[in-house]
C-alpha cells in the first residue's frame, strides 16, 4: 500500500510539473535560436552511439530473419521482415533509448547540479521562470530532433541489413529492396515520426523532473540521473506498445 501511495504521489507531482511546464512554454515561448541550439546539441551528441547501435541492430535483424525464414523457404522475404520491424517498431524505440541514455542523463544531471547549487532558486529570485528558461528549449529541441534521428536510424538499420544480405547471405540487393518496400506504407513513416516526438516529450519531461526534484549533494544528483534513465526507458517501452496498439492493432 505504501509503495502504491508513493507511486500515485510521484505521478501527481510529475503531472503538476508537466502542466506547469506547458503553461510556462505557452506564456514565454523560447527563442528559435535556443531551440535549434538544443536540438543540435542533442542530435550531434546522440548520433554517434545511435549510428553504431542502429547498424548492429540492423545486421542482427537480417541474420535472425534469414535463419527464421529459410526453413520455410521464405528467405527472399527477409527485406520485408526487416523493413516492417524497423519502420514500425525498432527505429523509434532505439533512437529514443540512445537519446535517453545520452541527452536524458545530461539534462537530469545538469539541472540537478543547478538545483543543489541553488542556481534555480537564484533564477526565481530574479523573476525568471526556470521552467521556461531551462526546460522549454530542451523540450522543443528534443521533439524536433528525435523524429529526425528516427528517420536516420531507419536508413542505417535497413542499409546495414541490406549489406549483410548482399555480402554475407548471397541475397541480391534488388530482391531485398523489392520485398522491403512491399508492405511499408507512407503512413508508417508518419507513425514513426509521431512516436519519436512522443518519446522526446517523455524523455525531456521525466529527465528534467528528476533533475528539479533531486536530493542534496552529489549522491542526490546521481540518484536523480539514474532514476531519469530508468523511468524514461520504462515509460517509452510502455508508450510504444500503447501507440502501436492504437496505430496497428487489428489492422496488420
Amino acid at each position: 500500500m505504501r509503495a502504491a501511495a508513493d507511486l500515485l504521489r510521484g505521478l501527481g507531482r510529475y503531472g503538476a510539473f508537466v502542466a506547469a511546464l506547458l503553461r510556462a512554454t505557452l506564456r514565454q515561448p523560447p527563442g528559435w535560436a535556443r531551440v535549434v541550439q538544443e536540438a543540435y546539441q542533442i542530435g550531434v551528441r546522440s548520433f554517434p552511439i545511435l549510428f553504431v547501435i542502429a547498424g548492429f541492430v540492423g545486421t542482427n535483424l537480417a541474420l535472425q530473419g534469414w535463419f527464421a525464414l529459410t526453413p520455410l523457404g521464405g528467405q527472399r522475404m527477409v527485406g520485408m521482415l526487416v523493413s516492417l520491424a524497423v519502420v514500425r517498431e525498432m527505429a523509434p524505440i532505439i533512437a529514443a533509448s540512445m537519446v535517453a541514455a545520452k541527452a536524458g542523463t545530461e539534462m537530469a544531471s545538469e539541472i540537478g547540479v543547478m538545483r543543489i547549487q541553488e542556481q534555480i532558486d537564484a533564477l526565481e529570485v530574479m523573476a525568471v521562470d526556470p521552467l521556461a528558461w531551462l526546460v522549454s528549449p530542451r523540450l522543443l529541441g528534443i521533439m524536433l530532433v528525435l523524429p529526425a534521428l528516427t528517420v536516420l536510424s531507419i536508413f542505417i538499420m535497413v542499409g546495414s541489413a541490406w549489406a549483410v544480405c548482399v555480402w554475407q547471405l548471397d541475397l541480391t540487393g534488388q530482391v531485398f529492396l523489392e520485398y522491403a518496400v512491399q508492405r511499408v506504407r507512407p503512413m508508417d513513416f508518419w507513425y514513426g515520426e509521431l512516436k519519436g516526438a512522443a518519446f522526446g516529450l517523455v524523455i525531456c519531461t521525466v529527465s528534467c523532473y528528476h533533475g528539479f526534484h533531486c536530493g542534496k549533494g552529489p549522491e542526490g544528483v546521481g540518484r536523480a540521473t539514474n532514476q531519469a534513465v530508468v523511468t524514461s526507458a520504462v515509460v517509452c517501452v510502455l508508450l510504444n506498445y500503447l501507440l502501436s496498439e492504437i496505430m496497428y492493432g487489428g489492422k496488420g
